[in-house]
């Protein structure tokens, strides 16, 4: 039985999704009808709820049934997408986006993570999205311009670490994060530790019209977004655990990288207690872990400038005895006094060329 109609405007939204229905199956190839129906199903412009459960397990099992149809359900939806200027149409399309992030099939997400795009940067072109019917879808706009760029970072930060973030389907490789993350390059912790930072700087610019009263669309964004945060804090928490176990080893500059990274997700303290305002034990271990690990990469900072300035005076009072005992013994003279540092034998240290 369908919803009781009561404005305008979910009347022209109702007849503009039976007319979707009729040009799919008019137009559409028999082997791609069901695709275009489940789309349009759970993409409906009633703007009183969510995509139905049922429909989206639905389009998830129908994506699950082979590469090439898998395929063609992301560029279904993703033209649904482009083409709308109907807000309501829009959030449930990112919305459908969102929930293949997080439980859709392995095939499925696969062809999500592959589909033709740069990638990063306006990966999902609604940048410019505005719908003006009215000062609501006006206000909702700008919740789809946001989310539309969360969801572009969580898909890069998801290519950066190697699965989808909060993804059940990735839970057995999560499982064992701990023990890949001890193997890791320095350099390779730290674009991690970048790339989950860069997460939450999007996640805090959420718009501050929260919520437009009883948009259960706009709620459903701010679960999603709530448990990706979580998920979030969690894989920061053991990167930045494994951080303070090898901290000595750190290269002066891997620690100014690190420490930079690190104040920029300081910044974004203040903003995610107001955004998410519920305290949870992990996210008061991040930022009491922040503290004390940018604190330890200061003091590793000025203790590494120190030796470096110790070092460099030695070497050049060395320089300058061996440049007078030279002079003395008539030796033959160098254009350096440095020539000698110039050939010491190197020491290579994750990638960089350090002197004895």
């Amino acid at each position: 039985m369908g919803k009781k109609i009561t404005t305008l405007r979910d009347l022209i939204g109702a007849i503009k999704d039976k007319a979707s229905q009729s040009k799919a199956a008019f137009i559409s190839k028999p082997s791609n009808l069901s695709l275009h129906l489940a789309v349009l199903r759970t993409t409906t412009h009633a703007p009183s709820s969510p995509p139905d459960d049922r429909h989206v397990s639905a389009l998830l099992t129908l994506g699950d049934s082979s590469r090439f149809t898998a395929s063609a359900l992301i560029v279904i939806i993703m033209d649904r997408l482009h083409r709308t200027g109907d807000s309501t149409v829009a959030l449930k399309c990112l919305l459908i986006i969102h929930q293949i992030i997080k439980r859709g099939p392995f095939i499925l997400q696969d062809q999500l993570s592959v589909f033709p795009a740069t990638g990063g940067h306006n990966y999902l072109k609604l940048s410019a999205f505005r719908d003006g019917a009215s000062a609501s879808t006006w206000a909702i706009s700008a919740w789809i311009r946001f989310y539309a760029r969360y969801i572009e970072t969580l898909l890069f930060t998801s290519r950066i670490l190697g699965y989808f973030l909060s993804s059940s389907s990735c839970s057995a490789q999560k499982d064992t994060q701990e023990e890949k993350i001890s193997t890791f390059l320095n350099s390779d912790l730290i674009r991690d530790v970048d790339s989950l930072v860069q997460l939450i700087e999007e996640t805090v610019k959420l718009p501050d019209s929260l919520l437009l009263e009883g948009n259960k669309l706009l709620y459903e964004v701010i679960g999603l977004v709530g448990t990706d945060y979580l998920s979030t804090v969690n894989e920061l928490l053991i990167r930045l655990s494994e951080f303070r176990e090898r901290l000595s080893c750190l290269s002066f500059g891997d620690s100014v990288e690190l420490g930079c990274i690190l104040k920029r997700l300081e910044e974004c303290k203040e903003r995610s207690s107001v955004v998410f305002s519920v305290k949870k034990p992990s996210t008061e271990l991040l930022w009491s872990s922040v503290t004390e690990l940018s604190h330890k990469i200061d003091d590793l900072k000025v203790e590494k400038s120190g030796r470096k300035l110790l070092t460099f005076g030695k070497s050049s009072e060395s320089a300058r005895f061996d440049y007078r005992v030279m002079n003395f013994g008539d030796s033959v003279q160098f254009s350096s006094g440095r020539y000698e540092m110039n050939n010491l034998p190197l020491m290579v240290v994750e990638g960089k060329n350090w002197r004895n």
